[in-house]
Parts: structure tokens; sequence; C-alpha cells
């Protein structure tokens, strides 16, 4: 495990595209459920342990080697948003790219042949760890903290809010990030034996009802 990879992977400069998208929190504000620090902790607690939680779990299981096909299905069954599931392949498509440029590997190769479109980002994410050297928990690491950390980086823009305070709001989730890891991972370890209903499948209805109606907007600050 290199933990310098672990850093590369998770740099929010890493070109895989999510500085376009804001995890939901665009739709949050324009209704009015983010106003500041407060309403945005809130926002990304509520992402963290849901959809945060999938992410991680199906990041960890393909990091742990389990057929990208079979998690790839499980995401689409666990994004019942058509809006969400043609954001995810978009990402994917873009994260398979500099994974395959950073990390060259067959895997990531075999995988971007056979999902031309772009696989669920999760899933590409728990590849590009693999082919980086890393764990199921660097993967899941990766995918809890990019939920909250992309509608926190999103809301500096769109509210001006004191980076300071995002940053703040980052670091007081930190033990729920833990805490969301450990589940994934151990979701994700009992794949083998009992198949992907091992992984979670939290909702969260509101933040995919919000993006059907942010993917209808003419006018739009970030893509998601």
């Amino acid at each position: 495990m290199s933990g310098a990879a672990l850093l590369v992977l998770a740099d929010g400069r890493f070109p895989a595209g999510g500085h376009a998208h804001s995890g939901g929190a665009e739709a949050a504000v324009k209704a009015g459920r983010i106003t500041g620090a407060a309403s945005l902790e809130d926002f990304c607690r509520g992402r963290l342990h849901t959809s945060g939680r999938v992410a991680a779990a199906l990041a960890a299981a393909a990091a742990l080697g389990v057929d990208p096909s079979l998690l790839d299905e499980a995401a689409d069954a666990r994004t019942p948003s058509p809006a969400l599931r043609a954001v995810a392949r978009r990402l994917g498509r873009q994260l398979m790219r500099a994974a395959r440029a950073t990390w060259p590997a067959d895997e990531l190769d075999a995988v971007a042949g056979q999902f031309p479109k772009g696989a669920h980002q999760p899933v590409v994410l728990g590849l590009a760890a693999r082919s980086a050297g890393l764990g199921a928990a660097d993967a899941a690491y990766c995918a809890a903290y990019e939920s909250v950390s992309g509608p926190a980086t999103a809301t500096v823009r769109l509210l001006s809010l004191d980076p300071f305070e995002a940053t703040a709001v980052l670091a007081r989730l930190a033990p729920e990030v833990d805490r969301v890891v450990d589940l994934a991972a151990e979701a994700a370890g009992r794949v083998a034996e009992e198949g992907v209903d091992a992984l979670p499948a939290g909702s969260a209805p509101v933040l995919e009802i919000s993006a059907e109606a942010h993917a209808g907007w003419p006018v739009r600050l970030f893509a998601s």
C-alpha cells in the first residue's frame, strides 16, 4: 500500500471531473436546504450515510477484485435517478481516463473496453485504487470523503461560504467518515460469500428527486 498513491487518488485536483459536480448541493442551495455551515453539515452528513456509504462499499468491493460487471449492475440498482446514473457513468469514464494514464493496468483497459460509455464512478474508483496498489479501506475512504468534500467545496462557490467554515464541517464529520469506511469495507468483504446483496443500499430520495429537477435547469453552475 502506498500512502502517496492514496493522496494522489483522493486529491481534489486529480483530473477525474469531480470539480464540475456539486453532489446535489446546487439544488439544495436553491431550495433553501443549505444556507450556511450548519445546514451544509446536515446535508453532508445525510449524503455520507446514504449514497456515500453505498459508493464506499462499491469502491471497496472493486478494490477487492469483485467482478466489475456485477458491481456496475448493483450500482445501477442502487441509483433510481436516471440523471444520477448518467452522471455516475460520465464521471466513471473521466476517472477511467485519468487512472489509465496514471496507473496503467490490463484490468483497467479491459473494463474500459467493456464499458465504453463508462462504468459507475465508485466501481472505477475501486479499480483505480487496486491498480495503484491500494486496499479496500483506501478505496472506501476516497469514496466516502468525496461524498462530503464535493458538496462542501461547491457550497463555498455557491454561497460564498468562508472556506474555513467549510473545512471545519469536513473536520467535524471525520469520525463519521471513519465509521462509514469501516462499515463499507466490512460489507465489501462479505460479497465473496453472500454476493452483492451484502452491499448497503441506503437511499436518499430528496437527492434523487432534486437531481432530476437540476438536470432540466437551463442555467446552472454545476453539471449535477
